[in-house]
């Protein structure tokens, strides 16, 4: 048996301001935002995957990734990209194959949105 599993237990995000980042998100997935902890940490709690760690103190400025960091679960898509355009969030690529799309966080860190 493998010491260690396959399972992820969290995903990491650089973020410039912990307070800003937390809003974001919660507005974006529509749930109350996290505490703070350490002065520069919020952790979203588990919904049948990882957890999410916004993290400030891992941010670096002028770094940017076009690919995505991961991906949310959705069984809408369509409703999906509705709601974050709805939000004002910055689509990077609309609705794919009827299954997938892009969003850019404040930050510039790329998020897929995907039917799976």
């Amino acid at each position: 048996m493998p010491v260690i599993g396959l399972g992820i237990g969290a995903v990491f995000v650089p973020v410039s301001d912990i307070e800003l980042a937390k809003a974001w998100y919660a507005r974006l997935l529509q749930v109350e935002p996290p505490e703070t902890t350490h002065g520069h940490l919020a952790v979203f709690p588990r919904s049948g995957g990882a957890r999410l760690v916004l993290d400030a103190r891992i941010f670096v400025p002028g770094e940017r990734r076009d690919a995505p960091l991961f991906h949310f679960d959705t069984e809408d898509v369509a409703a999906a990209a509705s709601h974050a355009q709805a939000l004002g969030v910055e689509i990077v690529t609309p609705v794919q194959s009827e299954q997938w799309f892009t969003i850019r966080d404040p930050d510039g860190n790329v998020l897929m949105i995907c039917r799976c």
